[in-house]
């Protein structure tokens, strides 16, 4: 019970990564804030599920890339259930194509969703913080950050930019004890990858060292570890969990 008095904030935490994230904490003694965007049957799943694992949670909905409603879930965490030591900037979106023909919205919506969304949760969670003198903030970016990927101009720039953010703002906010790290994700076992083509599948799978695809529940504890006060002298950190895709 590692998180047992702490209170933890997960956006996009209705499904796949998130969802698997929220629970971790729960299980851990977390009481967990399920951020959604849509989705609100979802939602109060996890809620149900982290509820009869034994922890505690409530769903709030809020479009996280406005930054008023970013403001407005982090003050429903401390509002209900009495404070903030955690923020998990989780919710994202794929808006792919080519950047000959790729929209003009579907850049804006990514980098909206994406990165907005990390830059507005975390202004609003660190004055809490600061003020506390203590706090864990995790921003969930990819491989496509570091690597860049053919077909995600809009992708790879969200991402890349969620890891020169998590830098910038660890040496900000050190000085009060707040850590700020990211947890860079490879190919993971959600939607999007079930989704994808078996020949390109097949293709992805050749450029891991370890020859598989990752499971939600691999970056949820990896999040959590940094989440602890394990990882108290830790910050400004990229953790890859991505079966040494990008390893350099």
């Amino acid at each position: 019970m590692k998180f047992e008095g702490k209170v933890a904030i997960v956006t996009g935490a209705s499904r796949g990564i998130g969802r698997a994230i929220a629970e971790e904490l729960g299980r851990g003694g977390a009481r967990v804030v399920v951020n959604y965007h849509s989705g609100a049957e979802a939602a109060a799943q996890v809620v149900d599920a982290i509820g009869q694992a034994g922890g505690e949670a409530a769903a709030h909905q809020a479009d996280v890339g406005d930054p008023q409603q970013a403001q407005g879930l982090t003050q429903f965490a401390i509002e209900h259930f009495g404070d903030l030591h955690v923020l998990v900037n989780n919710a994202g979106i794929t808006r792919d194509g080519l950047i000959m023909t790729m929209k003009e919205s579907d850049w804006d919506d990514v980098l909206r969703t994406n990165l907005k969304s990390t830059f507005n949760c975390s202004k609003a969670a660190v004055r809490h913080m600061i003020r506390k003198r203590y706090g864990r903030i995790i921003n969930i970016t990819s491989v496509s950050g570091q690597m860049g990927n053919p077909g995600q101009t809009n992708y790879s720039a969200s991402k890349a930019g969620q890891i020169g953010l998590t830098r910038a703002l660890a040496r900000e906010v050190g000085s009060r004890n707040v850590t700020v790290n990211a947890v860079a994700a490879g190919y993971i076992e959600t939607d999007i990858w079930k989704n994808t083509p078996e020949t390109a599948r097949q293709t992805l799978l050749g450029l891991i060292p370890l020859g598989r695809a990752g499971q939600p529940a691999e970056v949820a504890k990896a999040v959590a570890f940094l989440a602890s006060d394990d990882a108290a002298y830790v910050t400004g950190h990229v953790l890859a969990v991505d079966g040494g895709m990008a390893m350099r």
